[in-house]
């Protein structure tokens, strides 16, 4: 899902640049960035996610560190 988001990311940032701007303050152009950045933002929180080494939780050893 991270890749997906940072290939949404690309795309989204192509069609700002390649929208045709009539006016200064383009509200299709900065919807466009802005989902640049929201695109951005989650592909690195579930990049991190998906790459995190939680002990115990996964390997199903079934050992306390307490004991």
């Amino acid at each position: 899902m991270a890749i997906l988001c940072y290939i949404s990311a690309v795309a989204s940032a192509l069609a700002a640049f390649l929208h045709p701007s009539t006016q200064t303050g383009d509200p299709v152009r900065a919807s466009l960035m802005a989902a640049v950045v929201f695109f951005v933002g989650c592909g690195v929180v579930l990049h991190i996610i998906g790459t995190a080494r939680l002990k115990g939780v996964l390997s199903g050893s079934g050992t306390i560190d307490s004991e």
